[in-house]
């Protein structure tokens, strides 16, 4: 099938386009970007027109940040396209549900994607605690923002989402292996003097299930999520790349390793099916924790 990329940055050349190409079911047919292309593929600056070019394209993937997603993924929709949506798949709860809404009456595909839930362990995961009983879980998403988005301003302004950006990776991780959902009790939320959004989050959820998320640490990350239960510890590493019980290696690979060639091959499976997938849990909790939250000044953040 052939496919388009709207927005040629960072997450889309380290990933998406790799994906893409690594993909049986996809072809790489046409970019959309105001500030990046991809050698030997069709480059456009506007969606409209690029959509009039190649009518042949039924599918659009949007990489472009949340905020100006929405009128993108709008456009596609009423021109008969399947849209993917990079996480988090809008700005607002109110505009991913506009969203699916408009692909129902449509007819078309709408994925929010969550690329961490398709970590290798993360099925597994989900699989050995679903018969179990869970005592308490610990999640610590701690990374260095000036790694992962250089200079990017747009973190920090509103509906950046600031150390939420990855936050919610874990939060789609959380939502994925629990088998009962929880919901936010209480948050604190550290905001630079001079920022918009939030560096650090402290949340604590119903069933004794609390996360750290920071983005401030530097030298080796850390993501990791810890669930104690009754018939021993899970842990999963590195994202969800690794899981132990009990301190011993467990769980086996997914039948598509790696998290964005997992997406890609849910949304053929999408396409085929007619279906739709909107999970919102992930951005539901981060809405709730900018509602809960304490504010709490800390020192200014500068690149």
């Amino acid at each position: 099938m052939k496919i388009a990329l709207v927005g040629v940055g960072k997450i889309a050349r380290d990933q998406h386009i790799p994906s893409i190409a690594a993909s049986p079911d996809w072809k790489l047919a046409a970019t959309c970007s105001r500030q990046g292309s991809v050698e030997g593929i069709p480059a456009y600056t506007d969606l409209d027109e690029m959509m009039a070019a190649h009518p042949d394209i039924s599918v659009i993937s949007m990489c472009m940040p949340p905020v100006p997603r929405f009128d993108f993924a709008r456009r596609a929709i009423a021109a008969g396209r399947h849209v993917m949506l990079e996480k988090p798949p809008g700005a607002t709860l109110s505009e991913c549900h506009a969203l699916e809404d408009m692909a129902r009456k449509a007819g078309v595909s709408l994925f929010a994607t969550w690329h961490s839930r398709e970590a290798n362990r993360v099925a597994a995961a989900r699989d050995w605690l679903a018969d179990k009983t869970i005592t308490r879980c610990h999640i610590t998403w701690r990374e260095d923002v000036r790694k992962w988005h250089p200079g990017q301003d747009w973190v920090f302004d509103p509906g950046g989402m600031g150390v939420f950006d990855p936050g919610i990776n874990a939060l789609s991780v959380m939502t994925k292996i629990l088998p009962a959902p929880v919901h936010l009790l209480g948050a604190e939320l550290s905001f630079p003097a001079n920022r918009q959004t939030p560096i650090a989050a402290q949340l604590q959820f119903t069933d004794n299930v609390s996360a750290d998320f920071d983005w401030r640490q530097e030298g080796p990350q850390t993501w990791d999520v810890e669930v104690w239960t009754e018939a021993g510890k899970l842990h999963l590493t590195h994202g969800g790349e690794h899981m132990t019980i009990d301190g011993v290696e467990a769980g086996a690979d997914p039948v598509v390793p790696g998290e964005y060639p997992g997406l890609y091959a849910q949304m053929a499976q999408l396409v085929r099916a007619k279906e739709i997938d909107m999970d919102l849990s992930p951005l539901r909790h981060v809405a709730d924790a900018l509602m809960l939250g304490k504010r709490i000044e800390t020192d200014a953040f500068d690149w």
